[in-house]
């Protein structure tokens, strides 16, 4: 069994760590991490990490067996982080002043993955990703523009990319993200080469801006905004039943759209979607104190699947650190609390239209047991398991997401 590298290996690894380097800075913290009887503190001053330890303020423990886990090359799911492990592994626990772990949760992940490469028998210099790497993300030839949409009133101007041709495939990203989740599967001939994929930010996300005179800060998502949104960009785009294809929110939201409007589309496939997600808001993401272009990657970054290429991994973060504020903090509050289909999805109708549901084996979000559950109460409707793959499947491994797309598109055609 992996265990923990010794207090003086990991300081010393800690203390030569470029990443942590680039960090250091106005800020100073002593944190822990106990497995099972063995505790190691670590200190930083003015971001540098130092020799000895001191009275952490937060504490990441677990049992010996639940590190023993993480310490493995390839994690089995739950375990592959410390969002993951704190929301599904019960005797995983974040001990001490909450508001220290989230000011410092990129921190404490670099430590425990510089200490998880020393378990794995490396050394020194620690890469940047412990994912694998498959070479430079393939660029797509997309064409971009502008055009209007008006709800309630309000006319936002809608960013969108296009690539491709063929039926139309509407393309809606994550919470928190824009139209370029979906650059790897655009850049995928085997998809291009028959389908038009027509990706668009929502407002307040990546190029489409906030309206003008709108209060920074402000935006809530809620359902019957974001169907009218979709509605009105698909008119405006003049799509003709395209196939609708969303993961998290927007995976939520096509299960909304097959039961609102069936008609309006040849196809949706809906991934990482079931019909309620609980305790998935987090003020942390609003919160003054904390700085929200660090923790919201922290927040969502073990939601993908450990073996996704690292690169992928890389742009997900990135995308996710560039949001406006509380831009993330107004899009769960429908994910994980306006969205609420549980008096609905058992009257979707598929013989009006064709449902499909993907959840990655590595969701601990909307796990698959949540997704198979809410699938078993629509009849005619299609769900598979995505082994490999986490939370954002378009985004995170557009490569293997393909190989349970194609088949889909496929199904699609007829």
């Amino acid at each position: 069994m992996s265990t923990f590298p010794s207090a003086e290996a990991w300081r010393e690894a800690c203390a030569g760590d470029a990443t942590l380097a680039a960090w250091a800075g106005p800020w100073s913290i002593t944190f822990a991490i106990a497995s099972g009887s063995v505790t190691t503190a670590f200190s930083f001053v003015d971001g540098k990490p130092q020799t000895g330890g001191g009275d952490a303020a937060f504490t990441l423990a677990a049992p010996d067996d639940v590190w023993a886990k993480f310490l493995l090359p390839v994690p089995p799911r739950h375990h592959h982080g410390i969002f993951a492990m704190h929301y599904r592994i019960p005797e995983f626990s974040i001990q001490g002043d909450q508001l220290a772990f989230m000011q410092h949760a990129h921190v404490a992940r670099r430590v425990l993955e510089i200490g998880k490469w020393l378990a794995l028998g490396n050394k020194a210099p620690v890469p940047v990703s412990l994912s694998p790497r498959g070479g430079a993300r393939p660029m797509p030839k997309v064409q971009g523009g502008y055009v209007p949409v008006t709800v309630g009133g309000v006319t936002y101007q809608i960013y969108y990319e296009t690539a491709g041709s063929g039926r139309d495939v509407l393309c809606m990203h994550t919470a928190g993200s824009d139209a370029r989740q979906f650059h790897g599967l655009m850049a995928d001939e085997r998809i291009t080469a028959g389908h038009r994929l027509v990706a668009f930010d929502l407002p307040w996300h990546g190029k489409s801006l906030p309206p003008e005179g709108a209060i920074p800060g402000s935006w809530r998502l809620n359902t019957d905004l974001y169907v009218d949104l979709i509605m009105g960009f698909a008119a405006a785009m003049g799509l003709d039943k395209p196939i609708a294809l969303g993961a998290s929110m927007s995976g939520e939201i096509c299960l909304e759209l097959a039961y609102r409007h069936p008609e309006a589309f040849t196809g949706i496939v809906a991934c990482e979607a079931c019909e309620k997600i609980n305790q998935r808001q987090t003020t942390w993401a609003a919160h003054p104190r904390v700085n929200q272009s660090m923790f919201v990657p922290e927040w969502i970054r073990a939601l993908s699947a450990p073996q996704s290429p690292a690169e992928y991994q890389e742009a997900i973060t990135w995308h996710y650190g560039q949001g406006g504020p509380a831009v993330f903090y107004g899009d769960i509050a429908f994910y994980s609390g306006d969205w609420d289909g549980r008096e609905r999805v058992g009257k979707i109708d598929t013989n009006r239209c064709r449902l499909f549901m993907l959840t990655g084996e590595y969701d601990y979000s909307c796990t698959v047991e949540l997704s198979r559950a809410t699938a078993e109460k629509i009849p005619g409707v299609v769900f598979r398991e995505m082994k490999g793959i986490g939370h954002f499947p378009f985004a995170e491994n557009p490569k293997l997401f393909a190989e349970y797309l194609l088949p889909v598109l496929a199904d699609l055609r007829g």
